[in-house]
């Protein structure tokens, strides 16, 4: 018999209340994003490309040439980005009107 108590929390990818627990992880039946139980709706471990974890406020320094979509110019390697917010999904860092994965860039 399944529990019917627990709650599952919304996708933090998707924000859709679709997801399921299975062992550890919870699970979002629509986008297929899966995050660690014990983060459930608190905020979630963002890490930089050395594994360096990353608070709002920082600092950070771009590892890769990146293009910007709609635009000719793009954002090169070694671009210090100054006072990040972060937010979940794939694009979890926030630098002005640009949205980058976290792979990308090294806390400076």
């Amino acid at each position: 018999m399944p529990y019917m108590s627990i709650t599952a929390p919304a996708c933090p990818q998707c924000s859709l209340k679709e997801t399921h627990l299975s062992d550890e992880t919870y699970i979002c039946a629509i986008c297929g994003y899966e995050w660690a139980a014990e983060l459930g709706e608190a905020e979630n471990i963002i890490k930089d490309a050395n594994g360096t974890v990353l608070a709002n406020g920082d600092t950070v320094i771009l590892i890769k040439d990146l293009k910007v979509k709609g635009s000719s110019t793009g954002l090169k390697v070694g671009t210090k980005l100054k006072n990040i917010r972060l937010r979940g999904g794939d694009h979890a860092i926030e630098a002005g009107d640009y949205f980058i994965k976290q792979e990308f860039v090294k806390k400076a």
